[in-house]
């Protein structure tokens, strides 16, 4: 015997298209206005447009920042409870769609990171919205975006909206020190924004260790742009350097042997590998070292002169 297939009614195939249409409109991740339809004793339920009170999004009390009572309209992050369920809560994002912010790493996988905008749970980053590969504790530049499937998202590529934020620096001369946070590496260098809200840019030969974006640095004013923008440095002064360079190859020879294979003919390739700095700045050093008789030549290489020093 042959079953008929019973057809939709038109009621339920606009039923069918509500709910479809509700489950586009809200969604985990998003932000939305919604009212309050009824109270119980561990929260609220917000009314999710559908015609079936058993679609409500619960607004628990431990999700409340304060009271709601039924006819209210109140703004919520929507996020998915353990259990899969849309869930509401008033703590949403401090920051609007499209405005960028210094933000904290909560959490990273494979697929991106989480980061605190101050919502009930952390906003995703995906992996190719990275600069480098920030890690939990990490404070880095971020912009809130919404995504293809709608829902929130941040990425660190702010490198337009500082520029749109950022203005020429002021009675800034050569020399001074200036503080910032970096927001973008490429193979020329570092791009830091400062307190005062300068661009500045740090050529990767004045980056004598590793950086990452989101670190916040002190780097000296090297050249101020006839656009109020800053080249600088992370080394220091010549004067500082010379010692800290002194140090550091005092520091290699003593873990190896107390003795150097560089000289005065070494290719500035190997010195730059090995220190970090240019070959000028090591014959300063070594002349400084040899100066202050802690060094002595030994064929084409250096030697400490005692290794108790």
């Amino acid at each position: 015997m042959l079953k008929l297939k019973r057809m939709k009614t038109n009621k339920e195939k606009a039923g069918a298209e509500k709910k479809s249409d509700i489950a586009v409109k809200f969604k985990p991740m998003t932000v939305a206005t919604l009212k309050v339809a009824r109270v119980s004793d561990f929260g609220a339920f917000l009314d999710a447009q559908t015609g079936d009170s058993s679609d409500d999004i619960l607004l628990h009390k431990t999700q409340q920042t304060a009271e709601v009572k039924v006819g209210d309209v109140v703004t919520v992050f929507l996020y998915l409870d353990p259990k899969k369920r849309l869930t509401a809560s008033m703590r949403v994002p401090k920051m609007r769609e499209g405005q960028i912010a210094r933000l904290k790493v909560i959490n990273v996988t494979n697929d991106g990171a989480f980061l605190d905008v101050g919502a009930e749970r952390g906003i995703f980053m995906p992996f190719a919205e990275m600069v480098g590969r920030p890690q939990v504790g990490n404070i880095v530049w971020a912009k809130l975006y919404t995504d293809k499937s709608g829902r929130l998202a941040l990425s660190m590529k702010v490198a337009d909206e500082i520029r749109r934020a950022s203005k020429p620096a002021e009675n800034v001369q050569r020399g001074d020190k200036i503080i910032g946070t970096i927001y973008n590496i490429t193979e020329a260098g570092a791009f830091v924004f400062s307190e005062e809200r300068y661009i500045v840019f740090i050529a990767q030969k004045e980056i004598p260790c590793a950086v990452k974006a989101g670190d916040v640095v002190e780097a000296r004013v090297t050249f101020v742009r006839e656009d109020g923008r800053l080249d600088a440095s992370l080394r220091f002064a010549k004067e500082n350097a010379l010692q800290s360079d002194a140090e550091e190859i005092l520091k290699f020879m003593r873990e190896n042997g107390g003795t150097m294979p560089f000289n005065d003919k070494s290719a500035p390739e190997k010195i730059q590998a090995v220190f970090n700095i240019s070959k000028a700045a090591f014959k300063r050093a070594v002349g400084h070292l040899f100066g202050k008789r802690l060094i002595e030549k030994v064929g084409d290489s250096w030697k400490i002169r005692s290794l108790d020093r």
